[in-house]
């Protein structure tokens, strides 16, 4: 009975072994994914910041501009992807919409984000634009990969249509998590006028080359990034942009058009962070919780076998030595 007991506790030792790397290394990278129908939104504001009057052309000191980003999974265009590209595939819609302290619309820009569902990394279809526009994405965009490393990532920036590398600069505590902390810097860059401006009459595709007046951009971008997740817990930017040259600024060089830091809303940063510490723990499970259990499950059942294995061989006595068992009378 001991030697049968010993050869099915090895059994679960051996399943429990095996099923500890099986579950982190080919469960893990195939379940853990992106939903195609997912809806998030999120404020940001720039606290005071300078703002171009374009009904003046000069740029004044504002109390606020808000900017809300929202991203819109577009189920029915990644059904239509994932047929031809045989992967899962995700379509995010974005839209990034600044107005003004008059809630009146600064800007606005569209995007259509493809990637995969899995890693992130940005698939190749029809569709994949900037404000119209098509580009070809390089790296990532608004989220990084599960079990996010130490290291540079490429990021791709919607005002210049171009990527760049985000640095990771250290591990922080950010409300009770650790998190990655990744900056990027774009450099004073010519990008398009956005196809919607606040200018009644004029057209943003033939405003430049009308008036020769060019739009110029810099940013300094930061994320606090959950590892485990890849989703960011905070974001900020010091954020620039002017108008240089041409007719359009009456003689002048350059005059600025947008400049401010650009912080998440305190209630989006508590939300982010409750709904990021929930996901978290399911990617855990997957990745460290149940690996780390099923392997000293295995390991302590192995032992027990070994135990039960040596006891059912210890050699008994020879029969001459052993004691009379009693009779009854």
């Amino acid at each position: 009975m001991r030697r049968r007991a010993s050869l099915v506790l090895l059994a679960f030792a051996v399943f429990f072994a095996a099923l500890a790397p099986l579950l982190r290394w080919y469960a893990f990278p195939r379940l853990a994914k992106i939903p195609p129908g997912q809806y998030q939104e999120t404020v940001l504001e720039a606290k005071p910041a300078t703002l171009l009057d374009y009904g003046t052309l000069t740029a004044k000191q504002v109390e606020k501009v808000t900017i809300v980003q929202t991203l819109k999974g577009n189920v029915e265009e990644s059904e239509k992807i994932e047929r031809s590209a045989g992967r899962d595939v995700v379509v995010w819609d974005s839209l990034a919409y600044v107005q003004g302290p008059d809630g009146k619309m600064v800007s606005k820009l569209p995007e259509r984000y493809i990637f995969d569902a899995h890693s992130q990394a940005p698939v190749h279809a029809t569709g994949e634009s900037v404000d119209g526009e098509a580009v070809r994405r390089e790296g990532i965009e608004f989220k990084w990969p599960f079990l996010t490393e130490k290291r540079s990532y490429e990021y791709f920036d919607a005002q210049t249509r171009t990527s760049a590398p985000i640095h990771y600069k250290g591990t922080q505590k950010f409300r009770g998590l650790t998190v990655y902390y990744f900056e990027q810097t774009i450099p004073w860059t010519k990008v398009p006028y956005p196809k919607e401006m606040p200018i009644p009459g004029v057209d943003a595709a033939t405003l430049e080359k009308q008036t020769g007046t060019t739009r110029w951009y810099t940013t300094k971008r930061m994320f606090w990034v959950d590892p485990v997740t890849g989703a960011p817990v905070n974001g900020e930017e010091i954020h620039r942009e002017e108008l240089r040259g041409g007719t359009l600024l009456g003689g002048r060089d350059k005059v600025t058009a947008f400049a401010g830091h650009v912080k998440m809303r305190p209630d989006y940063v508590d939300y982010t962070v409750d709904l990021v510490s929930s996901q978290r723990t399911l990617v855990l499970l997957m990745t460290s919780y149940l690996p780390w259990s099923f392997l000293l499950l295995g390991g302590g059942l192995l032992t027990l076998s070994l135990v039960l294995e040596a006891r059912g061989r210890r050699p008994q006595k020879p029969a001459a030595e052993r004691e009379p068992e009693p009779v009854d009378a």
